[in-house]
């Protein structure tokens, strides 16, 4: 079966910050559609038992009061979004689809080690983790797009949207929700390019430098994950090159779609030899 025809599980999060390995997830959703069963749609509010920056909170509207009056215990909701993904892959065969999905499964996963809770990993039982990654897709098929302007940025979920002839509501964006569900629409849009006619492609789609969709065509979603790897590593580098014009010691991490995890090192004030 090709990777279009089967069952997704839409995925986004939001947070207290950018850093995987420090910050905390604040809402979550989790959307399963196709593979002829039912839809089915979860999502939950957290109270990360930290501060809210107001960086965060300017963009998913989410406060620290609003998160601690309304949101449940975050082991909980973390344990709950793990065990929701899990069910879909294991049972359902999904794959995970969203935009930029190292940084929420690395998040997850991070969370999840938090409060000594079984990773999705775990949860696995030794089915495979297949994964859909619209940034990465987008990157491979239109490896020159340029930014839309000086605040918006060349693979954001809005530009995609945008680029992939979708509606965008900016009110109800940064919902965990939404995106999830603006980055599984994005995907089938880069499927249905894939399978098209570069003739039967929009104008605009066409006129972009070096564009192709053809990578994508008549692969399992076994084959787009292993492909993706690949493509992830590639832009990561391409990316680092560019930075390191200007920082010769920039580093882009090329992992995907699950940052390594790497133990922490336990320090000691006393001196060596002294007795246990």
């Amino acid at each position: 079966m090709t990777w279009h025809l089967g069952r997704w599980a839409a995925f986004d999060t939001e947070t207290t910050g950018v850093d995987v390995e420090t910050d905390r997830i604040v809402s979550a959703a989790v959307h399963a559609r196709g593979g002829h069963m039912g839809d089915e749609s979860a999502e939950w509010l957290a109270d990360p038992g930290v501060e809210i920056p107001a960086e965060a909170v300017a963009v998913h509207k989410i406060s620290t009061e609003y998160a601690r009056e309304h949101g449940a215990p975050a082991a909980q909701v973390v344990a709950e979004i793990a065990a929701e993904l899990a069910a879909q892959i294991v049972t359902g065969g999904a794959a995970v689809v969203g935009h930029n999905l190292p940084y929420d499964l690395t998040l997850l996963d991070r969370e999840c080690r938090r409060y000594s809770l079984p990773t999705l990993h775990e949860r696995l039982d030794g089915h495979p983790l297949h994964v859909i990654d619209t940034r990465v897709l987008d990157q491979r098929a239109v490896p020159f797009r340029k930014r839309v302007s000086e605040t918006q940025g060349a693979r954001q979920l809005i530009t995609l949207a945008q680029f992939y002839g979708l509606e965008w509501d900016d009110e109800a964006a940064h919902g965990c929700s939404y995106d999830a569900i603006a980055a599984a629409r994005i995907a089938r849009r880069i499927a249905q390019l894939a399978h098209m006619r570069r003739a039967d492609w929009p104008e605009h789609v066409r006129s972009e430098r070096r564009v192709s969709y053809l990578p994508f065509r008549d692969l399992t979603v076994a084959e787009l994950h292993a492909a993706q790897i690949e493509w992830a590593a590639e832009q990561a580098a391409g990316l680092q090159k560019h930075f390191r014009k200007a920082d010769p010691n920039a580093v882009v991490d090329g992992a995907w779609p699950l940052r390594p995890w790497a133990e922490p090192t336990v320090t000691t004030d006393e001196p060596e030899g002294a007795p246990a």
